[in-house]
């Protein structure tokens, strides 16, 4: 089976859902962070009864590049934070050790990360020859309700075209790259993205956020504050299943480690905003890098400083507004997969979620996208 047509569906603001007060990027993803690129490669391939190792195929792979050039050579300044750490990333420990990230960062499906990593170790081992130790960033969640885990059907050649075709521009959501197999809050969810411009003494700057949703109980969604759901829910939903996210913030603030640590706590907000709770069995992660002030093979003379402290606040508030928009971006844009075995999760009906919100449809909005 090839590659649906995916439907037009709208983002947030395309329905009226303003959230936050901070402007954004031209964009409102995470490519308006200058020298940021995104890339997708999206495997759906198969359908009915699960074959282990042949499909369904409902998975595929995502990458972010902090910049065009050698990462190795140029890293960025970087750190992680763990909200729950029920999960299977690779390369955490030494990112957080040094605070830097010295490979582009891929996101998918749980079992696909070591041949991900792999594939990661090749690319960047070709751009650097005579070097022998590499530490690549690889974030996960789980897609098997929808997708033959077990096939690890992202491969060299996948990770290999989502680096050589990411791009500056790229704004995709939901069901793409990573996002194929994903749930959220009991619906299909998948990529999501968005961004905030903060001015502090009369510079601007830019965070984007994009995130991988897999995660929250159908009965806690709110978007805006509204509790949609306590007013829709998935009808084959019964129960909160474990789930998990990846977070990942880019800004191109000029900040050390340990400033980029307190901003990346600030994603956990975001999210708690939508109404997930990260629960017990949720991996959850949070993956933050400036583009200021590349780090090159000698340590620079002095970490990069953001102002005073209390400029920070501009860039809090702007990580928590970005990451709610992303994840609520997630849902709106992904559209009805139906799985192996014939799992599916729905697209979140759109029209109730206006009916609830007491919101009119924009008149460019056609009718075909807010089913």
């Amino acid at each position: 089976m090839q590659t649906p047509v995916k439907p037009n569906r709208p983002r947030a603001r395309e329905i009226g859902v303003q959230i936050g007060v901070l402007p954004t990027g031209k964009l409102n993803g995470m490519t308006d962070v200058p020298g940021v690129k995104v890339g997708h490669v999206t495997r759906i391939v198969g359908e009915g009864p699960l074959s282990p190792g042949n499909g369904p195929i409902r998975t595929g792979v995502t990458a972010i590049l902090p910049h065009d050039g050698n990462i190795f050579c140029e890293k960025v300044t970087a750190t992680a934070h763990i909200i729950n750490a029920f999960g299977k990333s690779i390369g955490l420990p030494q990112l957080l050790e040094l605070g830097n990230i010295e490979t582009p960062i891929l996101l998918t499906g749980t079992l696909n990360v070591w041949t991900a990593a792999d594939a990661l170790v090749d690319y960047v081992s070709a751009q650097n020859p005579g070097v022998y130790s590499f530490n690549p960033i690889v974030g996960e969640c789980n897609d098997s309700f929808l997708n033959d885990i077990l096939g690890r059907h992202v491969q060299r050649e996948h990770v290999f075209e989502a680096l050589e075709t990411a791009s500056h521009t790229n704004v995709e959501e939901g069901v793409v790259g990573a996002g194929v197999g994903m749930t959220g809050f009991g619906w299909k969810a998948g990529i999501g993205t968005a961004s905030r411009v903060v001015q502090v003494d009369g510079t601007a700057y830019t965070t984007g956020v994009l995130v991988l949703t897999n995660t929250g109980g159908a009965s806690d969604l709110r978007i805006d504050g509204f509790p949609i759901g306590e007013h829709l829910t998935p009808e084959d939903i019964s129960e909160e299943r474990p789930g998990s996210i990846m977070i990942i913030v880019a800004t191109d603030a000029p900040l050390s480690h340990r400033q980029l640590t307190r901003v990346a706590r600030r994603a956990t907000f975001g999210l708690a905003r939508t109404g997930a709770i990260a629960s017990h069995g949720s991996g959850d992660f949070v993956i933050a890098f400036s583009t200021a002030n590349r780090i090159g093979v000698s340590p620079p003379e002095s970490p990069p400083i953001f102002h005073d402290e209390g400029a920070l606040s501009f860039l809090f508030r702007a990580v928590i507004e970005a990451t709610e928009e992303s994840i609520i971006n997630s849902l709106l844009k992904a559209h009805t997969v139906v799985g192996r075995d014939g799992n599916t999760r729905h697209g979140i009906p759109i029209r109730r979620i206006l009916e609830i919100m007491e919101l009119q449809p924009p008149e460019a909005l056609s009718t075909n996208n807010i089913s």
